[in-house]
């Protein structure tokens, strides 16, 4: 707003002395063609003849005149050789401190100059001035008509608007900061809210919120700002649950080592069931610490790297290595037809985890089917087009009972009664299945129940999927005795 007014201002005073500058320029070319009019087609009332006396001729002239009231008519005829021009003026007092007629030297240099119009500055002030010269035969002196102008009221005019414009522009200005500032204020009232809350924010302490007034800019930050509190809090509140959990799992085996190690005495068969023991419990802390660094890497953009894979080898692949895990009635139910991009090793890991999790919790003898299906909005697919990818791990063990299906997914998390027995693992299995199905866009893992009893845990997948030639989304499988 200052460089606005500053600028507003300086223009109109300018325009304000253009305009006299203008004004004046325009009075003395008026003034000089009136003379050289009259000079060429007057006569001399006297004689009624043309003016052979350039002196009279410019007291005719003068007589005739009604100047301005800054403005000054003369009549300078020259006079001896280094002596001030003799002046005819006009009968009138001029409102400026020294007018040209009372100035000789002022005269003297405007009849002396070879120039039509100019400017003479003095310390009384500045003088425009024009000049018509008057020809004349033989040794007749010489004479000028010259018109002069004081544009100082004038310009104090345009000078004083100046002032007065600053000054109007001077209130506005503090009227319009003082606006502003008590605008700007309840305006950003909400964002010093959420820069205060931000400053008192700690770890220990995610519960402050700032409240949301009305629904603009501002109010949609406050929520956005609440938002991100909700993410942190609960993401500090999994690290937190998650360190203890961690914790509490790796006190357990190292409690045990130490336990026995300070227990063990000098007979050699002692010494080896400890041993065996402390053995044991080391390799299962070793699980618990790579199954926490592959839960870590699952973070990482790299977790995951797909690539294209043919469904049908892949699930054939995950069954032959599944299968020797226990000694349990393997089925290979359905292939899936197709190549996609997925991860095959990580697939591959997370289906081997769940068929192992179906081992723990079935008996000898008892059928865990593996397989793989292409599935649109309402169920299974005769094509790919865009189709998702389910591969599935179903069991016919006791499943799972309802209390336990909401956390059996998270870290460290076996439920209460996890499908009719208590398993040894630290409780991460799943939770790196269900890292595994979320690193791959838009998937997902699945828990329902398996038709006849039992549990059927799935990864729901949508990939990018390439059509086989061959019709169908399953593949037809051999008899049992063939297959791999």
């Amino acid at each position: 707003m200052t460089v606005a007014f500053a600028a507003v201002a300086t223009t109109t005073r300018s325009i304000l002395l253009r305009d006299v500058d203008s004004r004046v320029s325009g009075l003395l070319a008026q003034e000089t063609g009136e003379f050289a009019h009259f000079e060429e087609r007057g006569v001399d009332p006297a004689t009624g003849q043309p003016f052979d006396d350039p002196g009279r001729l410019l007291r005719v002239f003068l007589e005739r005149q009604y100047a301005d009231p800054d403005e000054e008519l003369l009549g300078l005829l020259a006079g001896p050789a280094g002596a001030a021009p003799a002046k005819l003026v006009q009968d009138r007092e001029i409102p400026v401190e020294l007018p040209l007629h009372r100035d000789a030297a002022s005269r003297r240099r405007i009849l002396a100059s070879t120039a039509s119009t100019g400017t003479l500055h003095r310390a009384a002030g500045d003088v425009r001035w024009a000049k018509v010269s008057i020809a004349r035969p033989g040794g007749e002196p010489e004479a000028a008509f010259v018109v002069a102008f004081h544009p100082g009221r004038e310009q104090a005019r345009a000078n004083e608007v100046f002032r007065i414009l600053l000054a109007i522009c001077g209130v506005a200005l503090l009227m319009t900061t003082g606006i502003g500032w008590v605008v700007a204020g309840r305006i950003l009232k909400p964002v010093r809210l959420v820069r205060t809350a931000a400053a008192q924010l700690t770890e220990q302490d995610l519960t402050r919120r700032i409240p949301v007034r009305g629904h603009d800019d501002i109010a949609a930050l406050a929520e956005t700002f609440n938002a991100m509190l909700d993410r942190l809090e609960r993401a500090f509140a999994a690290q937190r649950e998650f360190v203890d959990d961690a914790g509490h799992e790796l006190r357990t085996p190292i409690t045990i080592v130490r336990g026995h190690l300070e227990l063990m005495g000098d007979d050699p068969a002692e010494r080896e069931e400890t041993v065996r023991l402390v053995t044991d419990e080391l390799d299962r802390m070793s699980r618990i610490v790579e199954d926490l660094l592959l839960l870590a890497k699952a973070e990482r953009p790299d977790f995951v790297a797909p690539e294209p894979v043919q469904l049908a080898e892949l699930t054939a692949d995950v069954f032959v290595k599944a299968r020797t895990l226990g000694d349990r009635h393997w089925e290979l139910a359905e292939v899936a037809e197709g190549e996609a991009r997925l991860d095959p090793q990580r697939i591959t890991q997370a289906m081997v985890q769940l068929a192992q999790n179906a081992v723990q919790h079935t008996a000898p003898g008892q059928t865990i089917r593996i397989g793989s299906r292409l599935l649109g909005p309402h169920g299974p697919v005769p094509h790919t087009h865009g189709a998702r990818v389910e591969l599935y791990v179903s069991d016919s063990g006791p499943g799972v009972q309802p209390q336990d299906a909401e956390v059996i997914f998270e870290r460290f998390r076996r439920g209460t009664a996890r499908r009719g027995t208590r398993g040894t693992g630290a409780g991460l299995g799943l939770s790196i299945v269900r890292a595994i199905a979320e690193g791959h866009r838009g998937g997902r893992v699945l828990l329902r129940e398996t038709e006849g009893g039992g549990a059927t845990f799935a990864l729901l997948l949508t990939p990018d999927i390439t059509p086989e030639p061959a019709p169908g989304s399953t593949r037809e499988l051999p008899p049992e005795e063939e297959r791999p």
